[in-house]
């Protein structure tokens, strides 16, 4: 018992004598920054701006994308997406969407989040600032840019939302009402214009990535010409809103559509005018391969003079297939999980190549319908018969040739006797085949198998100076400056080997001709989604799918490969124009906005929730 007593003691004066020693108190944990040290070094206060990036960016290059929940592409796996596309979601359920990779960061507690770490930031920074005055003021503009695009998706996605510039402690009264569309806007305007202020043009090769100056001003464009657009013009609102009885949170109530269309055109034309940005590959030459200089543009890891803003990845960030395009994206016949694949619908919508409209029933088109199609298609769209990677081992002895197959052999009973690998009747993976009859080829590097373990490493091409262009010439056509607007729209269809709009092109023609460019043009680049909502298209992209049906019928009552020995086909396809099962888009008006969640409105009663829900 004395033993045990003396050992007690002895243990009470090491812990007293441990606890009044400074230097074991003053340990910092190993492995991490207290945030007292954050503010005392500019390199980790750059840290603290970096997880800005993918708090405001996500991850595009995800399972799930963005275009899924638009008309361009149909998750097969759905997961709860086909809800979300029938206007399910309600303030207590947005179904897969807070889930996603790509789509986790767009809602109201992940983007206040980023915005509180953007207000702490500017209230720390100035404690260093003056250790290198250059490095803080280019610090200040990422944030304030940060700042402004965080603010610019609450407004997208909710309308007018509380201002917040303050750091909030727990005793601080934090109940704010939301601030009305106009004052967001002119916010925004106001941080991009402090951001490009402050940004420099250009980065050395290891800073690629980090917003400059043309990427601010390229954002302030963006931001204005949603601002400017039907959803928030009172003059083209009002049948959505349905006598809401706050329509100031949604849009303009006062003030000239002119000026806000003119605002548009003076931003897009300060990006111009900087001559600091230009389009790849602007002046195609006789001899061109178009689709391929335009489909290898979007697997170049270097930066280009079109490339305003980007979002980098490399195989380390990567989780794996989750923000992979090779897993994600692939056919299910190269062990691809093929999530996102182009609908039909999108498909039909690329012009001819002699800029006429594709018709399902012109009888030409139909019985070959990717012949003579835009250039863009082909970088764009894996299609029955299209060289593609070489298939990993176990497929490349079904298929030698390493050629999509989409369709089906039947013989002359109309009994199926072969399924193409990429199908899903297939003998590969058939659970991830595609129902659409298509796969997505932009921004899926074919050098990597997604047998490989390797992980593609190509940055997402977030902003590109044709979205400056095309930008301009909308701005242009809402002012009546027609010609103008075509000569902008022309320098991006010229890129792609596409002819001149007509000179006869104008008004409300010209205007869909711009719409049916941006959706062409930026496919699969997380524009579609916003487009749909700021034209208030909704209802004309909300519908039930389709996809293609391709048939192939021989004389036999068997075949031991999809194609002949000599890898032609069994004969001549058929082509047919199907729905895809189980997609029926349904539009509702309350989904031009989304909902403040039940939970935000219960804690904070000042709050108004937007229409319909």
């Amino acid at each position: 018992m004395n033993k045990l007593f003396i050992k007690t003691i002895i243990f009470f004066c090491l812990c007293l004598h441990l606890a009044c020693d400074k230097d074991f108190l003053d340990l910092d944990p190993l492995g991490e920054y207290s945030e007292t040290n954050v503010w005392k070094d500019l390199n980790l206060a750059e840290t603290f701006v970096n997880k800005m990036y993918i708090n405001v960016f996500g991850t595009p290059f995800a399972a799930w994308r963005l275009s899924d929940y638009s008309d361009e592409s149909h998750f097969v796996p759905d997961w709860g997406t086909g809800n979300f596309n029938k206007g399910l979601i309600t303030s207590d359920d947005l179904y897969t969407w807070p889930a996603t990779y790509a789509t986790a960061h767009l809602n109201w507690n992940a983007l206040y989040a980023n915005i509180r770490q953007t207000n702490i930031f500017f209230s720390k920074i100035e404690e260093i600032a003056a250790d290198d005055p250059d490095f803080s003021n280019r610090l200040k503009g990422e944030v304030y840019f940060m700042r402004a695009a965080t603010y610019h998706y609450l407004t997208t996605l909710y309308g007018g939302v509380p201002i917040i510039t303050d750091v909030y402690g727990l005793n601080d009264d934090f109940f704010l009402p939301r601030n009305n569309y106009a004052e967001c806007i002119d916010f925004i305007v106001s941080q991009l214009d402090s951001a490009a202020a402050l940004l420099p043009e250009s980065y050395s090769a290891d800073k690629a990535g980090r917003i400059t100056k043309g990427g601010a001003l390229g954002f302030k464009a963006k931001v204005l010409v949603y601002a400017a657009s039907d959803l928030h013009n009172p003059e083209k609102n009002g049948a959505i809103l349905h006598g809401y009885a706050h329509p100031e949170l949604l849009g303009y109530t006062n003030g000239s559509s002119a000026d806000r269309w003119r605002s548009v055109k003076n931003a897009a034309k300060a990006v111009i005018d900087m001559q600091t940005y230009s389009l790849y590959a602007a002046e195609p030459t006789e001899g061109d391969s178009i689709p391929q200089t335009i489909a290898d543009y979007f697997l170049m890891k270097e930066l280009t003079a079109e490339d305003m803003i980007t979002i980098h990845y490399t195989p380390k960030t990567s989780t794996g297939g989750w923000v992979d395009p090779v897993i994600a994206s692939n056919p299910n016949g190269y062990h691809g999980t093929g999530n996102q694949n182009p609908i039909g619908d999108l498909v039909d919508d690329y012009e001819m190549k002699d800029g006429s409209k594709f018709d399902w029933k012109n009888p030409v088109h139909k019985a070959n319908p990717y012949l003579n199609r835009d250039a863009r298609f082909y970088a764009t769209v894996l299609y029955e018969g299209v060289q593609w990677a070489t298939r990993p081992s176990d497929a490349l002895v079904m298929d030698p040739y390493s050629r999509i197959q989409t369709g089906y052999v039947y013989n002359t009973k109309g009994t199926l006797i072969k399924a193409g690998l990429d199908t899903r009747k297939g003998p590969i993976e058939d659970w991830n085949g595609s129902y659409s009859g298509y796969y997505l080829r932009k921004a899926v590097d074919p050098t990597i198998s997604p047998t490989d373990g390797k992980k593609q490493d190509i940055p997402f091409r977030y902003m590109r100076y044709a979205e400056i262009l095309l930008i301009y010439a909308e701005a242009c056509n809402e002012l009546g400056e027609d010609a103008e607007a075509r000569d902008y729209v022309n320098m991006v269809r010229k890129r792609v080997g596409q002819p001149n709009l007509p000179e006869t092109t104008s008004g409300n023609a010209l205007r869909k001709a711009i719409r049916q460019e941006r959706r062409i043009e930026f496919a699969f680049e997380d524009h579609r989604f916003w487009d749909v909502r700021r034209w208030l298209i909704g209802p004309e992209a909300s519908h039930q799918t389709h996809g293609v049906d391709i048939r192939y019928t021989v004389d036999k009552t068997q075949v031991a490969s999809y194609r002949q020995a000599d890898g032609s086909t069994w004969g001549t396809p058929v082509f047919n124009r199907i729905q895809i099962p189980g997609d029926l888009r349904i539009w509702h008006d309350k989904l031009y906005f989304f909902p403040i969640m039940r939970d935000e409105i219960l804690k904070n009663d000042l709050l108004i929730q937007n229409p319909g829900y």
